[in-house]
């Protein structure tokens, strides 16, 4: 039988009115379909978590009934996907039950104080009605509020989509929860807030106001008209996800107060802020359309992410929420945490965004991989000063960017051969030896020299000592010393120790990995200890030549004489004047 849509509309309803247990009762209503048979599919992923999850798992009571109410026969095809069999032209109800307890993946959750909803997590789809309209009905207890991207419907809690993937892309926060609103430069704005914490409000909403206008100096316009910020305060579930016009962003309750934290949760609000542009606005080839069943290969996920990550504090120091010495202290530890991480040798940040769906992690990754957030930020940097070298400052990686937004904004979609046309183009440099050399090869920059270029100098502080190490971390929360991590070819690789190994005893005297610290500190650099150990339950021994590092990680400070080069440097690449920035820094130290 030939198979062609409907024009008609979607209309989910799901009831969350019994909460304590995590569990929600989900109905759709699809239109009439002229097929033999209609697919129903739940994400095996959802957007902003690249790794294929066990979504479907939360489905349970599946029932599958015609408009009269006649169950309809189905079977499942693939874990998210149901074939449903009709026998004429039907319109198809479906209804399950939900289990919804993943707070962390920021999936869904649901509780007796709220319900976090991301489609992907939640409602079923036919990719037959993929595009046609969408109506979504809420049944909440009596005092809840609820707040989404999408446009509310006529009645209460209910919200109208163009499609699926504009559902997909506008989780639903309801329940007992705090709201904010402001409107900006003829846009809305919205901070819903869910748990209790020690987080400032008024702070929050002061910053967002200052945050939203900066992303001018990146792009010539906002992709929406609306922008709702949602910020779960959790019993320890942390992480953010964008999305098409708002974000969720979760942190520790009490994880809010003290500056260092509230900077760690405003960095965040900036970075999902950038994807409203970088991945939601404009992203690589694979990603769109969304293919919401299976994994999609990119070799630009570094700068869907890493890019994000490199703008985002660039942004607060542009609006003055952050100071130099905050942004200065971030790029250090970056860099730091680089020049440390072996793999940086071994993977270049392409093959990172390509191998992100099957991402390891612990000793191997830290050995032999890279992450498209860390790598793809200094990636971003390196990139960002090798135009302003070319260019003589007259362009920047800002420039990138807004040309990627001009160009290839959904459903358009962009490959590196396309990032390469437009640095090609904006000064006539040819890019491609040096993409060669370090996007698609493990990159190897001078990091002390490059940002020399802009006033600083990038050391060790002066009075940084230098200790024995083993090259070794500890599992954290052991009473043993177990080892978790061996930094290849430091001292404890060199000495033949790997993961997993529980040291008993240093030059025969026990050790607990509470005392492993201070215990280091009775040799030198260059010592020669015999480390006693088990492994597979039996007790082994090596000798262990200690290396050294730093008891202080790099910094980055103005050289005491900046030029008018460097100061000219320095305004290019940040977009803020050198003088104002450091007179503003020793106010707020």
């Amino acid at each position: 039988m030939a198979s062609f849509p409907v024009f008609s509309q979607v209309d989910y309803h799901i009831d969350l009115t019994q909460g304590t247990q995590h569990l929600a009762q989900v109905s759709a209503s699809f239109p009439m379909s002229k097929s033999d048979t209609l697919t129903l599919n739940i994400p095996s992923w959802r957007t902003g978590k690249y790794v294929i999850m066990p979504i479907a798992d939360g489905i349970r009571q599946l029932q599958v009934t015609d408009e009269k109410g006649q169950a309809l026969p189905y079977k499942r095809t693939a874990s998210g996907e149901w074939q449903v069999s009709l026998s004429q032209p039907s319109k198809v109800q479906v209804r399950y039950q939900l289990h919804a307890n993943e707070l962390g993946d920021r999936l869904r959750h649901i509780d007796d104080s709220h319900a976090f909803l991301d489609a992907s997590g939640v409602f079923m789809y036919s990719p037959e009605f993929r595009d046609e309209p969408i109506t979504v009905q809420l049944n909440v207890p009596g005092q809840w509020q609820s707040h989404s991207g999408m446009a509310s419907g006529e009645a209460p809690h209910s919200f109208v989509a163009d499609n699926y993937d504009v559902l997909v892309d506008s989780p639903i926060e309801t329940g007992l929860s705090q709201s904010y609103q402001w409107q900006l430069d003829g846009r809305d704005y919205e901070l819903v807030i869910w748990g209790e914490g020690n987080y400032n409000a008024t702070q929050m909403v002061a910053d967002l106001k200052k945050l939203s206008p900066t992303a001018t100096a990146i792009w010539d316009d906002y992709p929406y008209q609306r922008y709702v910020y949602m910020v779960h305060a959790t019993s320890g579930a942390r992480g953010a996800t964008e999305h098409l016009n708002s974000t969720i962003i979760q942190r520790p309750r009490f994880r809010f107060g003290a500056r260092e934290d509230y900077v760690a949760f405003i960095s965040t609000a900036s970075h999902e802020f950038i994807h409203t542009w970088n991945v939601k606005a404009y992203r690589p080839e694979g990603l769109v359309p969304y293919d919401y069943q299976q994994e999609a290969i990119t070799d630009l996920l570094w700068i869907s992410e890493g890019s994000t990550s490199y703008f985002q504090r660039q942004l607060l120091l542009r609006a003055g929420i952050i100071n130099f010495d905050e942004f200065a202290k971030d790029l250090a530890k970056r860099i730091d945490t680089h020049l440390n991480t072996p793999g940086r040798k071994i993977q270049s940040v392409a093959e990172a965004s390509r191998i992100q769906w099957i991402r390891r992690y612990g000793d191997y990754a830290h050995n032999h991989s890279v992450n498209i957030y860390a790598q793809g930020y200094l990636a971003s940097l390196g990139l960002d000063f090798e135009i302003l070298n070319s260019s003589a400052l007259a362009n920047s990686y800002r420039d990138v960017h807004r040309q990627l937004y001009r160009d290839f904004k959904v459903p358009k979609s962009f490959n590196s051969a396309d990032v390469l046309t437009i640095l090609n183009g904006l000064h006539g440099r040819d890019y491609q030896d040096w993409w060669q050399q370090h996007i698609e090869s493990p990159m190897n920059f001078d990091f002390k020299a490059m940002l020399l270029q802009a006033g600083f100098d990038l050391s060790h502080p002066t009075d940084a000592k230098v200790l024995p190490s083993m090259g070794l971390k500890l599992k954290a929360n052991e009473h043993n010393a177990l080892i978790d991590v061996v930094d290849k070819y430091g001292a404890g690789w060199r000495a033949g120790l790997t993961s997993g190994d529980e040291i008993i005893a240093i030059n025969g005297f026990r050790v607990k990995a509470k005392d492993f610290t201070a215990r280091l500190k009775d040799f030198r650099v260059g010592d020669t200890l015999t480390l006693d150990y088990v492994r597979r339950d039996q007790l082994q021994s090596s000798q262990i030549i200690l290396d050294a590092k730093y008891d202080k990680p790099l910094r980055i400070k103005p050289v005491a004489n900046p030029t008018r080069e460097q100061k000219a440097f320095f305004e290019a690449w940040l977009g803020v004047n050198w003088d104002a920035v450091m007179s503003a820094n020793k106010r707020r130290r």
